[in-house]
């Protein structure tokens, strides 16, 4: 399995469903030192998570990307595209409840731009 792109496109998102194919996801990320970035379904809905811990130390995300990550994803929240329950970091990021494969594409494609420095894929996804 070759190592996710930066960034990454929708496209590529792996599918982590089910409780094998989110191990082997994680795994990759730790073993290539990256950033764990995958959406998953368990019905109608969609999940999309991600994790800078299997990045290892020498990723940090500043303080000012994990505040525009965090209003981004209270506007998503807001406009009632992912569940109130999700997880705004600043390690690990989760949306749930968002409506189809594509959108949580969308959305996991961004969260990765911005992890990695590139807030503006994320403000477009999230400008309601």
């Amino acid at each position: 399995m070759q190592p996710l792109p930066v960034p990454c496109p929708a496209h590529l998102i792996p599918d982590a469903s089910g409780t094998e194919a989110f191990h082997q996801t994680y795994r990759q990320a730790m073993a290539d030192g990256a950033v764990f970035i995958a959406i998953e379904t368990d019905g109608p809905r969609w999940t999309v998570k991600a994790d800078t811990l299997t990045a290892g130390p020498g990723h940090t995300v500043d303080d000012t990307v994990n505040d525009a990550v965090r209003a981004a994803i209270t506007r998503l929240i807001h406009h009632r595209e992912v569940g109130a329950d999700a997880y705004t970091g600043p390690v690990y990021f989760m949306m749930h409840n968002v409506g189809n494969e594509e959108r949580a594409r969308e959305l996991a494609a961004a969260l990765h731009a911005a992890l990695h420095g590139d807030l503006e894929p994320l403000n477009r996804a999230a400008a309601g």
